[in-house]
């Protein structure tokens, strides 16, 4: 395999097609099943996906008709997406999280004529959909799913839809591939979106394939290419885990293992022992807050080596290491990292953070550790990734890195970073407003605020329309105070805001397992509501918020806080599907409770 068959490849399927035949029974697709962990080879995966492909070309679906997937991630996705692809078609992917209501905008927003939807629990809400907006006429269940359902549309079960003359289709699916190339349609992804409706980025081959070459040379020349094994976590309906999650393993031809869940990430990454894992940065203040306490209980010398980590993990996040550092580093290499690496499966080279900002001091507790945090930056409108740290460019942690092969970045006069590059979407399906203001004279317009340091790495500040304008005129940058707030073991979550106001407040989501500590501690029967009222308790929290202050200019610093009634999370319709918070709906649910601390 070379990596110049990714810049020659003229659509994603026909380089799946060439990995296929190239990996042949090498596992491509791995899943936990009632047996244990199960692979698809390359060459069953090539199979099914021409059979799939085929079958629904019989079902009457044209070039360029758009088809929904509507799944958990499983080897099955994967399959479906190359094979609507395959067949001609555009592929439009849809969280799992998404309601009725979700459902019926993007089906009538897309023009989807048909979905491809994994059991009956995610056809629950997709049914009702597809009955009141008209669209989908097929539906492929890859689960058998009840036929009493359906009656708007004609139900299909996955397996019919795989079986028959592979030969015959191989053929066809090439043949029909022939004709398509580099710029031509491959997806229209929707953006989760933190408020309004998503809209639908249109994403040809030619960008995901950008992407995939320029994070590949990246992996080829700083890590080595070798037999690689991702670890699938991220939803596959986002773009982030779709291209860096997907297409840049088949691009490597690498083994994907799904993970089963949050619940059993940990054991997972034992069991798969991945090489690399694309993450957002809310799962590694998690889990760098779910190893500290573990740490935290296994005694005195334990906690000295812990305090010793966070100690270098702090230097390296501000970027002070040094010559003095070297006794520390070596100690950890000695004590805690080959403990750490365990629980990552043992095999790790790097874990790639993105979808939101990552803070500094999170990463630097992971490098502490041992392990290399790469923090990329891109969006979905650029297939997403723009940018990415990496060892031979100098990792600094408070940067993005510089921009991958093939893209070009500039700061305009308002700071805005802009793109430019076949990684630039085509544009915002029937959106001809939207795509003018957002690409003009071939540029991207992120929306992110940012410049380029000394040695071109990208320094993130804030999202443009994200930024707290004070009454006096000065600029805060919210994602960056949130950030430092969490890193508190007091607070699980945070919201800031103060535009137009004299002063910043925070919204906060207490932890729970430190407050049950507080509560013991204190000899106060956990109530968490009841706890919220206590001076004593609201003073504990406000050390937190201290703390976090005394690391902030004057206009930065939070002058009051008020307590949320529940976590941000996606069923209250807080929370993206990608961990980012919706601001827009927190500050209308608790507007009375914020504006009450001014």
């Amino acid at each position: 395999m070379e990596l110049s068959d990714i810049d020659n490849a003229s659509n994603l399927v026909s380089l799946f097609l060439q990995r296929a035949d190239e990996r042949g029974d090498k596992p491509f697709l791995t899943a936990k099943t009632d047996t244990g962990w199960t692979s698809i080879s390359y060459a069953e995966a090539a199979e099914a996906v021409c059979l799939l492909a085929q079958h629904l070309r019989e079902l009457g679906l044209h070039e360029g008709d758009r088809v929904a997937i509507v799944s958990e991630n499983r080897p099955e996705w994967c399959i479906a997406d190359l094979a609507i692809m395959a067949a001609g078609c555009i592929t439009v992917p849809a969280y799992t999280t998404n309601t009725e209501a979700d459902h019926r905008h993007i089906l009538n927003d897309s023009g989807a004529c048909a979905v491809i939807v994994s059991n009956p629990k995610l056809a629950k809400p997709l049914f009702p959909a597809i009955m009141h907006t008209g669209r989908a006429n097929n539906v492929i269940a890859i689960e058998p799913v009840s036929a009493s359902q359906s009656g708007y549309f004609d139900l299909h079960q996955w397996a019919d839809m795989t079986t028959g003359d592979a030969a015959a289709a191989r053929r066809a699916v090439e043949e029909r591939m022939a004709g398509v190339e580099r710029e031509d349609m491959a997806c229209v992804i929707y953006t989760s979106g933190t408020s309004g409706a998503p809209r639908g980025v249109m994403l040809h081959h030619g960008a995901i394939l950008c992407n995939v070459r320029g994070a590949a040379t990246v992996i080829e020349h700083d890590f080595g290419w070798e037999e690689e094994r991702f670890l699938s976590f991220l939803p596959l309906s986002h773009a982030f885990e779709h291209t860096a999650g997907f297409y840049l393993p088949l691009g490597l031809g690498a083994d994907i293992w799904f993970a089963e869940g949050l619940d059993k990430l940990s054991t997972n990454l034992e069991e798969a022992s991945p090489t690399i894992m694309v993450v957002v940065p809310r799962l590694f203040e998690v889990l760098r807050g779910k190893m500290i306490k573990q740490i935290e209980k296994q005694g005195r010398l334990a906690n000295f080596l812990l305090g010793r980590a966070l100690r270098l993990g702090e230097r390296q996040a501000g970027n002070r290491a040094n010559l003095l550092d070297k006794p520390d580093d070596l100690l950890l290499a000695a004590t805690l990292r080959p403990k750490i690496r365990e629980k990552f499966g043992g095999r790790i080279k790097a874990l790639v953070s993105g979808g939101a900002p990552l803070n500094p001091e999170v990463g630097g507790f992971f490098s502490a550790m041992g392990l290399v945090m790469l923090q990329g930056y891109g969006q979905t409108e650029s297939a997403p990734v723009i940018s990415c740290n990496y060892p031979s460019a100098g990792i600094k942690l408070d940067t993005v890195g510089p921009p991958l092969r093939g893209v070009e970045v500039r700061i305009a006069d308002d700071g805005e970073i802009l793109v430019r590059g076949e990684l630039v979407m085509k544009g915002y399906w029937q959106r001809p407003e939207d795509t003018e203001r957002t690409i003009i004279d071939g540029w991207l317009h992120t929306g992110d605020i940012g410049h380029l340091d000394e040695k071109g790495r990208i320094v993130i500040t804030d999202r443009k329309k994200d930024i707290i304008v004070n009454d006096k005129g000065d600029n805060v940058a919210p994602q960056k105070l949130e950030g430092m707030l969490t890193l508190q073991p007091e607070i699980s979550q945070a919201m800031v805001t103060g535009d137009k106001r004299p002063y910043v407040v925070a919204l906060i989501v207490l932890d729970a397992e430190w407050a049950h500590g507080w509560a013991r501690d204190n000899q106060i029967a956990f109530d968490m509501t009841a706890l919220k009222d206590l001076p004593a308790f609201r003073s504990a929290v406000k050390a937190a918020i201290d703390r976090t202050n005394a690391d902030l200019s004057v206009i930065e610093k939070i002058r009051k806080f008020a307590f949320a009634d529940e976590p941000f999370s996606v069923d209250n319709n807080m929370m993206t599907p990608t961990m980012k918070i919706r601001r827009m709906q927190i500050r209308e649910e608790y507007m009375p409770r914020l504006d009450a601390l001014y």
